[in-house]
């Protein structure tokens, strides 16, 4: 049993699933290693699962309806938010992953969670279609942006005869991501991390540019695992999705990538880590200054200034690149590896399903002039901890 868990106030949010029995499992090996736990359960739960089951594992109430009357006069869903250490919703339906989307708090349960500054973890489990449906997908990365943590469990034959994903993650997977949540390192307190991220754009005219597929997860992704670890954030980011950035972060935004290297310039000499994950826009052109409207356009591009190799002189502490490949990938990764002067590259081959750009999962490649490691699978915050746990040891 972990140490890290206890004394911890942990608060298990149960909803309507075929597999809300599980979570049984999972309170009582929580509470067997010393937390108090306190499970709220929706009305739909308590189909699967009596409160019962929970109170006696737990030995604490279990609270289903917002309006009970069996209270002490704290404001009870208040009261237990700012006591928590950390919430863990399993099963997390599409319901009520896209209420906590939209900010919906009409149970017990949404509203605790709405009021929560602790950690927070969800476990999704549904049918295959409903999540793999846009709507559902555009909800969990909603929820990912604003620091939830989602926990996935393996592909497999679901209750509803379906084989696929959607399978609640077991509950030693969902009690290893709690006691990961605890057993932050703070091995970057007292350093500067410099973060680039997300994709930079060239203007053709007005109305038209060229640019990529970057998100800039990846770079957030390790922004707030280095904010996590102690680190002072500097964030340089281009055009990414809607990300909700800590006030304690030094964030700028640039649009092009000659501003993405004027950003670097300020900001490098404090540097003591810096991570290009960005990906720069690598072809430059003069725009049109009005709208074009031939029938055909031909444009003649130069390539864009290279803030890595820029960087790779003038750094002052140690360097990441990102090599986004579509062949050659580690030729390639090492040649950039030594052109631009970094201490380690981590090599992205984009052709691989659930890897590349817009995902929540990456599979990357981690090469310096001595080694390489080949990482599997994994959501992009387990690999940006992975990428500074290698940097801090080079």
């Amino acid at each position: 049993m972990s140490n890290n868990i206890r004394t911890k106030t942990i608060l298990v949010g149960v909803c309507g699933g075929i597999a809300a029995y599980k979570v049984c499992a999972l309170v009582s090996k929580l509470v067997q290693s010393g937390a108090d736990v306190h499970v709220m359960m929706t009305k739909s739960a308590t189909e699967f699962v009596a409160p019962l089951s929970f109170e006696s594992l737990s030995h604490n109430r279990v609270t289903v309806d917002m309006f009970d009357r069996n209270f002490t006069f704290e404001v009870e869903h208040v009261s237990l938010a700012k006591r928590a250490d950390a919430v863990i919703i399993a099963p997390a339906t599409a319901n009520v992953i896209a209420k906590l989307a939209c900010g919906i708090a009409d149970d017990f349960l949404t509203t605790t969670v709405l009021a929560c500054k602790c950690p927070i973890l969800f476990a999704p489990a549904m049918n295959t279609a409903m999540m793999e449906n846009p709507v559902t997908v555009e909800n969990i990365n909603k929820l990912s942006a604003r620091g939830f943590v989602p926990v996935y469990g393996s592909s497999g034959y679901l209750a509803c005869g379906d084989v696929g994903s959607g399978r609640m993650a077991e509950p030693t997977e969902l009690y290893d991501a709690l006691d990961g949540v605890f057993a932050v390192k703070r091995d970057l307190e007292g350093k500067t991390v410099l973060i680039t991220s997300g994709a930079t754009r060239t203007n053709i005219d007005p109305v038209r540019f060229i640019s990529n597929r970057s998100s800039g997860k990846m770079g957030y992704a390790l922004a707030a695992a280095a904010s996590k670890r102690g680190a002072k954030v500097i964030y340089i980011h281009g055009y990414t999705n809607d990300f909700a950035i800590p006030p304690d972060w030094v964030a700028e935004s640039v649009g092009t990538t000659s501003e993405l290297l004027s950003a670097v310039k300020k900001h490098y000499k404090s540097a003591d880590i810096s991570v290009l994950a960005a990906a720069p826009c690598d072809y430059d052109i003069s725009p049109m200054s009005q709208k074009i409207k031939s029938r055909s356009l031909v444009l003649e591009l130069n390539k864009a200034v290279d803030v890595a190799a820029w960087l790779g002189e003038h750094k002052k502490g140690k360097m990441v690149i990102f090599s986004a490949e579509t062949e050659n990938g580690e030729d390639n990764a090492y040649k950039k590896l030594k052109s631009k002067n970094a201490d380690l590259a981590v090599l992205n081959d984009v052709t691989q399903e659930k890897a590349g750009f817009d995902v929540d999962t990456n599979i990357v490649t981690l090469i310096t002039a001595e080694s390489k490691e080949c990482l599997p699978l994994m959501t992009k915050r387990e690999v940006a901890d992975i990428v500074l746990d290698r940097i801090i040891a080079l």
